[in-house]
Parts: C-alpha cells; sequence; structure tokens
C-alpha cells in the first residue's frame, strides 16, 4: 500500500518523549523540513530496526541502518544520501546543490574528525540518550566492531581530551571552509544548501549527548561563532525534531 506522505524512520531516545539525536537522520529530518514535505516520524528502537525493515529490501545482506523512508508512491529508501538524491529529484525545488564541491570536502573532514571522537560518543551515546532496550544491543555491536568493551575503548582511547585534539585539525578545516564565503553563515554565503544540512546535524547530535561534548567541539573548531551561527540560521528546520 502506497503511503500518504514520506514516513521518516529515526531511533528512539531516552526522556518522556523521543527527539531526534542521530546525525544522518538528521540530514533527512533537515531536507524534508527545508523542502516543506508532508511526513511522518516512525521511531525505532536498535533490536526492530531488521524486524521491521527486512521484508522491504529483498536481497539485501548487509546491516539495515537508518534514516530509512517510505516514499509516497511506497517505495522503501535506505540510507540518507540515497534518500536525499531521490527526494531532490522528485521535489526539485527548493533545491539543495547536491553538486557543490563542498560537499565532499565537508564530509570528508567531518568523517575524520568524528572517527577521532569516537572514544567520546560512543560510550555517552547509550550513556546518555538510549532507551534501556538498547543498551545490550548498542554494547554487543560496538565492542565487536572495537574488538573491545566500551568501558576500556573509552578509557584507553578517550582520556586527557586527546580526542578533541585528534580531531581538532579536521574541525579546523571545516571553520576555514564555512569561512571561505563572508556573507556567511552557510557554506555557500547567503545560500543554504544540504552542506549546512550534514555539518549542522553533527552539530545537534553534539548538542544532544551533552553541553561538555558540544562546548568541547565547538572549542576545537577554532572559532565557535561562526558555527552558533550556522545553527541558528537553520533554527526554522531544526525545531521539529519529536514527530
Amino acid at each position: 500500500m502506497a503511503a500518504s506522505k514520506v514516513v521518516l524512520f529515526d531511533i528512539g531516545s531516552s526522556g518522556p518523549k523521543n527527539r531526534s539525536w542521530n546525525s544522518s537522520a538528521w540530514k533527512t529530518r533537515f531536507m524534508l523540513n527545508y523542502k516543506g514535505l508532508d511526513y511522518q516520524t516512525e521511531w525505532l528502537e536498535y533490536p526492530d530496526i531488521k524486524p521491521r525493515l527486512q521484508e522491504h529490501f529483498p536481497g539485501h545482506t548487509g546491516v539495515y541502518t537508518l534514516p530509512t523512508a517510505i516514499m509516497p508512491d511506497g517505495t522503501y529508501i535506505m540510507d540518507s544520501w540515497k534518500i536525499v538524491q531521490f527526494i531532490e529529484k522528485a521535489y526539485p525545488s527548493p533545491g539543495l546543490h547536491l553538486d557543490s564541491p563542498l560537499r565532499e570536502k565537508v564530509e570528508g573532514h567531518l568523517m575524520a574528525g568524528r572517527s577521532a571522537l569516537a572514544p567520546i560518543y560512543v560510550p555517552n551515546v547509550v550513556r546518555r540518550l538510549l532507551k534501556p532496550v538498547n543498551h545490550e544491543y548498542w554494547h554487543e555491536t560496538r565492542s565487536r566492531y572495537l574488538g573491545m568493551p566500551l568501558d576500556q575503548f573509552e578509557k584507553e582511547r578517550g582520556g586527557d581530551g586527546k580526542p578533541y585534539k585528534e580531531a581538532a585539525p579536521h574541525f579546523e578545516a571545516v571553520t576555514a571552509i564555512l569561512k571561505e564565503d563572508p556573507a556567511g553563515p552557510f557554506f555557500m554565503g547567503s545560500t543554504i544548501s544540504y552542506t549546512d544540512f550534514i555539518w549542522a546535524g553533527f552539530l545537534i547530535f553534539c548538542r544532544r549527548i551533552g553541553d561538555d561534548v558540544f562546548q568541547a567541539v565547538l572549542e576545537a573548531t577554532g572559532d565557535r561563532d561562526v558555527h552558533l551561527k550556522l545553527l541558528e540560521a537553520v533554527e526554522p528546520w531544526s525545531a521539529r525534531d519529536d514527530h
């Protein structure tokens, strides 16, 4: 049966109600909010993702990930980049400048900086953001990937602010790109693009983990003000985070 609107699958969070925290899901949520598309959120916990999605992706042998979305024609699409490409083609206005060379540059630095921050955010996601139903799944899958328990990973790799120091050159590079066009506050000056949603989604993720993490990341960028201005500028499309 075709959906009457877009359905966005997002990951649930702890607290009295679900609020979006995952940076990849934020890319899609930003895009839907910006384009003004009618959508609803279906919240899933990690153990429920595969059972909910597997029948809609026959032949898929990898991990089932969020965001996934159902288009109004009933098509299921998994992966934020595939989703935004589909929607940009189906709903081209307002455009998101997916072909901007800045996108790949920012994504490259973000991936490297995020990798450096893994000893900070991996333990804190389960500690601060996830409902108890997810804890066993998160510890098992992440410990297997890292090759050690999360508490050991945090202790051995996360002390003395080392992750922030290692991430700093990559985040400073993002700052330089953001400041290239003095018109600001976006990466393309006064023009908003998908690149803004990629980086702003990461900053929101850090803020949701906790102010201690958010402030340390802002310091690691070398110029906190330009990033706060970006977050302020995208507020019209970040306000909807719970439905």
